[in-house]
């Protein structure tokens, strides 16, 4: 294992390499650009034996990488806001197809007003397309996801598409000292691509057919319960690849001080990084508070946020998206975990960071005062320096 100066697009790219992709299809756009630059120059140098195409358009991209699945290679693509947007009529196709396509996005804002900078509206829009959605909080836990959404998505029983989320800018272009493991250590971690689901001359089958109302809902249904079975792969994944790199992961969401905590932060992606800092901070002042990072969207880990939860009096939920006319996502998502859990805590929102709008400490400080004081609905950090 070496370590090397990386952006956690450069340091993704480097997961997978490790993980051996067959085919690598490619169509650059800001801020992931960089993953299939740096993914180009594996090829050529040979240090990567992939086939790279480069595409015409983001769903061109996704296309030939179900393509590419559908006659059995392990496939690999990346892409970023309005990119993703695009791609959003492959989404279903390929979740529907059960093809384990791993693919990146760089969380970035989507238009109107146009904007290249980070926040998670791309990805959150699409969570009911059928794909496993983990956020990674830092460029070490984006090379980990190559290796690991590999793995997971690949399982028998999932066989599901993997999209690992990185935030733009703020992290797929900052860089930091990452571990690399060995290619021999990638490959004792991730089997060789196998699978049933493919054209087989051997053994003919008909793939991505229609099916009617009699057959429809079952279809769906298969896929519903491939995506569930995705839990305990993550565990199985996880305990592998502790075994083998020494790093552990604890899941479909981190806890960070929330055992004994009556305030409690739910988050998700790299500004997790800064919520633990300002947790530890208070923790040393006697503050009872804690941190909930969500690592995976989908499956969505109700049983685990019941669990974070259920001693905290007050939750506020921050989150760099929106569902319009209602409140933010993730919000929406937990508020269910809680209810089916039986908790009743009080409950509050933040939205920030939309079009990269910087969320400093001293936003999340507030945070914590507000949590202590219980204060319920929906706020909005930045506007103007006002809280609404």
């Amino acid at each position: 294992m070496a370590k090397k100066f990386l952006s956690g697009n450069e340091a993704f790219a480097e997961g997978v390499r490790l993980a051996g992709p067959d085919v690598i299809s490619a169509y650059p756009i800001t801020p992931q650009t960089i993953v299939v630059e740096r993914l180009s120059e594996m090829v050529e140098d040979g240090s990567l034996k992939a086939e790279f195409i480069h595409v015409e358009s983001e769903h061109s991209a996704l296309s030939c990488a179900m393509g590419a699945s559908s006659v059995g290679a392990r496939a690999f693509t990346a892409t970023s806001s309005q990119g993703l947007l695009y791609m959003a009529e492959c989404l279903t196709y390929a979740s529907g197809g059960r093809f384990p396509i791993l693919m990146m996005n760089a969380n970035r804002s989507t238009a109107l007003p146009w904007n290249i900078y980070g926040d998670q509206r791309d990805s959150i829009s699409l969570l009911d397309h059928g794909w496993i959605q983990a956020y990674a909080e830092n460029a070490q836990e984006a090379l980990d996801l190559a290796l690991i959404g590999y793995y997971v998505a690949e399982k028998k029983e999932v066989s599901t598409p993997f999209m690992a989320n990185l935030d733009g800018f703020i992290l797929t272009h900052t860089y930091e000292v990452v571990d690399v493991p060995t290619k021999e250590q990638a490959e004792e971690f991730l089997p060789p691509y196998d699978t049933e689901n493919k054209l087989d001359l051997d053994n003919p089958k008909n793939l991505a057919f229609t099916a009617g109302p009699d057959y429809n809902m079952q279809f769906k249904y298969k896929a519903h319960e491939g995506l569930l079975r995705a839990k305990e792969a993550v565990k199985e994944a996880e305990e592998k690849f502790e075994k083998i790199f020494g790093r552990k992961y604890t899941g479909l969401v981190e806890n960070y001080y929330t055992e004994d905590a009556d305030f409690v932060l739910v988050t998700l992606g790299s500004i997790a990084g800064v919520a633990k800092e300002i947790v530890k901070r208070r923790r040393e002042k006697g503050e009872k508070v804690g941190l909930l990072k969500i690592r995976y969207l989908r499956p969505f880990p109700n049983e685990e946020i019941a669990a974070a939860l259920k001693g905290a009096k007050a939750v506020a939920v921050f989150e760099k998206d929106i569902s319009f006319g209602n409140e933010g996502t993730v919000y929406t998502n937990v508020l269910s975990a809680m209810q089916k859990g039986g908790l009743a805590p009080k409950t509050s929102n933040y939205v920030g960071g939309l079009g990269g709008k910087n969320v400093s400490p001293e936003d999340i400080e507030k945070i914590f005062d507000d949590l202590k004081e219980e204060k319920e609905g929906v706020n909005f950090i930045g506007i103007g320096g006002v809280r609404h």
